[in-house]
């Protein structure tokens, strides 16, 4: 059974834990070191032997490691390094975890096609440049099953929606953020609900999204797209489009138009329960390929944000702030494809969600070295490890006791990383 704990990121990323018992806190801190040098390989793979594999099973037994718990000294951290910022993107985006290949589990949700496992919301926070900062919230739930009882008549109010989680997310970011630190929240099509945008603007949240609902506007005889449409052109872009099965990558210019437009609120059912909701002001950006290849359909991307655009380059920064979107594919990526978050045999989903809170901190470290090893590749790895890591990398991958005078760069101490996890 592993004994101590070296001083490594796990002491320093969960300092202040507290599950109400120091040998949880100290159970947490073994594993977090033992997944995350082991980042492919399943929890009994992981653990040093087969004492540390049973105590982490029953870890997340536990009742008392509450997902919460386990996220709250990350989400301290995230903090302090978002301190260091003017501006934070706070990205929300949604993502299925599918355990339908488990079917001892219990405790799952539908996730449609016939698929069964959970649901994970998560918000990221981001610099402007792309680096991500660690997680500011993050809901894991199961789907009730489905209803088969007569068509409701009934419009549900939005608190008891799935969709809530966009309006609970926003609440928690803006909570925790720090009063100097100014936020932006970026979202994609499915958080364009009404209800967002009035709570946003009642918190008095800055928030680009990507819109989905050709709304109606107060006082227009013209839906939104219509509208946009009229706009003249203040400018183009040029995007980058990535290859997509048989379609090869390739360039696309976007004409830019520029609206300050007013939404009217979706009308509601006399005995709606929900919010009385008031026409919204927002700025709207409508991106479009005029003359796309032939046989490609054309880009077409329409952006609300209640950030203020006077200039052209008020523009194109709305438009840069949207673009943080792929770094939350990939932390998603490296959670559910490159790790074992499926392989994990827990056998109840709650058992699956404090171990989901451990390997999303897990996961976010990965992708945050993988990213100053992109921006600073020839930097000193001091930068991202301790001088013990850094000299242990060494002779463990080396398999020599002598350590080098001079530390290696930070490419050199990433790239020996992934050779320990099977790179």
């Amino acid at each position: 059974m592993t004994e101590r704990v070296d001083a490594g990121w796990s002491v320093r990323e969960f300092h202040g834990l507290d599950l109400g018992d120091a040998r949880l806190n100290r159970r947490l801190l073994i594993m977090a070191e033992a997944f995350g040098a082991q980042p492919v390989a399943p929890i009994n793979q992981a653990s040093a032997d087969w004492q540390d594999t049973k105590a982490a099973y029953a870890f997340f037994a536990n009742p008392r490691a509450l997902p919460a718990e386990i996220l709250l000294p990350h989400q301290q951290r995230t903090l302090e390094r978002m301190a260091a910022h003017a501006l934070i993107l706070a990205r929300e985006d949604t993502t299925f975890l599918n355990y339908t290949h488990h079917p001892a589990t219990s405790g799952l949700g539908p996730i449609g096609g016939g698929q069964r496992g959970l649901v994970m919301h998560s918000t990221l926070a981001f610099t402007p440049q792309g680096l991500p900062l660690g997680l500011l919230d993050q809901q894991i739930w199961a789907r009730p099953e489905p209803e088969h009882a007569a068509k409701r008549t009934k419009q549900r109010p939005i608190a008891d929606k799935e969709s809530h989680k966009w309006l609970s997310a926003l609440r928690e970011s803006v909570s925790m953020t720090p009063s100097e630190v100014r936020l932006v929240t970026i979202a994609d099509r499915e958080a364009d609900i009404f209800e967002f945008l009035a709570e946003a603007d009642e918190l008095e949240a800055e928030y680009v999204i990507r819109a989905a609902q050709d709304r109606r506007l107060s006082g227009e005889a013209e839906l939104l797209w219509a509208h946009m449409a009229t706009q003249a052109v203040v400018g183009t872009v040029t995007v980058e489009v990535a290859a997509r099965g048989a379609k090869p990558a390739r360039r696309a210019d976007l004409l830019v138009r520029v609206a300050h437009i007013t939404l009217q609120p979706p009308r509601r059912e006399a005995d709606d329960p929900g919010i009385w909701l008031e026409p919204l002001p927002v700025w709207a950006i409508w991106l479009h390929e005029d003359r796309p290849p032939k046989g490609v359909e054309s880009l077409d991307w329409l952006l609300l944000t209640n950030v203020a655009i006077a200039t052209w380059l008020d523009a194109t920064e709305r438009i840069g702030y949207s673009c943080v979107r792929p770094g939350t594919l990939s932390w998603h990526t490296i959670l559910t494809s490159g790790w074992s978050v499926a392989d994990g045999r827990l056998e109840e989903a709650e058992r699956r969600k404090p171990y989901l809170a451990l390997m999303g901190v897990v996961a976010w470290r990965l992708f945050w070295l993988t990213h100053i090893n992109r921006q600073t590749p020839s930097a000193r790895c001091t930068t991202i490890l301790a001088e013990h890591e850094w000299k242990a990398l060494s002779t463990s991958i080396h398999r020599s006791p002598t350590i080098p005078a001079v530390a290696p760069s930070v490419r050199q101490a990433v790239r020996a990383l992934a050779q320990l996890g099977g790179f």
